[in-house]
């Protein structure tokens, strides 16, 4: 199975499709409700739906997902009985297999309570016809590149008495969403230190986002939310909540770190905990929406950087 944990949850929703012909004759027994097994389209509505809160036990590579609805309709046309299924979840992958799975389940039903009355039954078109809320509905282009710096805060780091994981994997992540570091800086946790270079790569316009990353624990030291509370004109609330909201799903330790996040001219300030983990954990957080919001700071448009 694909490794689907570091992905947020979304409203994802699938609607698929497929088709059965059989004889117009066999179309009015089933409408007039003479077929000897019973009603065929409200046994087949219910195999559908049971089939598709069982997709994960059939489609080996398939995740088992929390399914919140799912509905089948039929259309009767001539000597067609046309099927669509129609599922949503919220989860941290689509579902649009539970889709197909209810489609397909549904029609082999009718083929299976109508198939003494015609033995030439065909079934076809079996299709994915819509399916939403996945990365590509979230994920904003933009005709040049994302750019951002990162501020490593951390006197062993700066000292070289201690290894910098945590730059590396936060570079890994933007990475995959196309997000380019332009800069990397490692400073020391003073107070003073810490401002001067916040203030200096956030004025210089040169970068659509800046993430600091340590200095956000409970140590007097800690000083980075403080510092940016400060230094930006106005918060984004909602950044550290979706941060802390993932982290906590991972590790009860997530409640304790303490970051801000706001906007300083046409930048984005964000405070990552110093982890490597618990710094790309935040990162994969953020994306794709954090695109939205340059897009939203900007009116529609990301502001171009030479």
């Amino acid at each position: 199975m694909i490794n689907v944990s570091n992905k947020i949850s979304t409203l994802r929703f699938a609607r698929a499709g497929g088709s059965i012909k059989t004889r117009e004759d066999v179309i009015r027994k089933i409408v007039d409700d003479e077929i000897e097994k019973g009603d065929v389209l409200e046994v087949s509505r219910v195999a559908g739906i049971q089939a598709a809160k069982k997709t994960s036990e059939l489609l080996i590579f398939c995740h088992n997902l929390p399914l919140e609805w799912v509905d089948i309709t039929f259309h009767l046309d001539g000597d067609t009985i046309h099927v669509k299924a129609e599922a949503e979840a919220i989860a941290r992958t689509g579902v649009e297999m539970e889709a197909l799975t209810a489609a397909s389940t549904a029609l082999l039903n009718i083929y299976d309570m109508l198939k003494p009355l015609d033995k030439e039954m065909e079934i076809s078109s079996i299709r994915l016809l819509e399916k939403t809320g996945g990365k590509s509905d979230f994920d904003d282009e933009f005709d040049h590149p994302v750019k951002a710096a990162l501020v490593r805060i951390s006197d062993n780091v700066a000292d070289g008495t201690r290894e910098d994981n945590s730059t590396s994997a936060v570079e890994d992540v933007l990475d995959h969403f196309n997000v380019e570091v332009a800069k990397e800086v490692v400073i020391r946790s003073g107070r003073e230190e810490v401002a001067k270079k916040i203030k200096e790569l956030a004025d210089s316009n040169d970068y659509h986002l800046l993430f600091t990353i340590g200095a956000t624990g409970l140590d007097h030291g800690d000083i980075v939310a403080e510092i940016t509370k400060k230094l930006i004109e106005y918060e984004v609330p909602g950044i550290p909540e979706a941060m802390r909201e993932f982290g906590r799903n991972r590790t009860p330790y997530a409640n304790y770190s303490r970051t801000a996040a706001g906007v300083r001219g046409g930048t984005i300030i964000i405070n990552l905990p110093g982890s490597s983990r618990g710094a790309k954990e935040s990162v994969h957080a953020l994306f794709p929406g954090l695109k939205h919001a340059l897009r939203m700071m900007n009116k529609g448009k990301l502001r171009k950087i030479e």
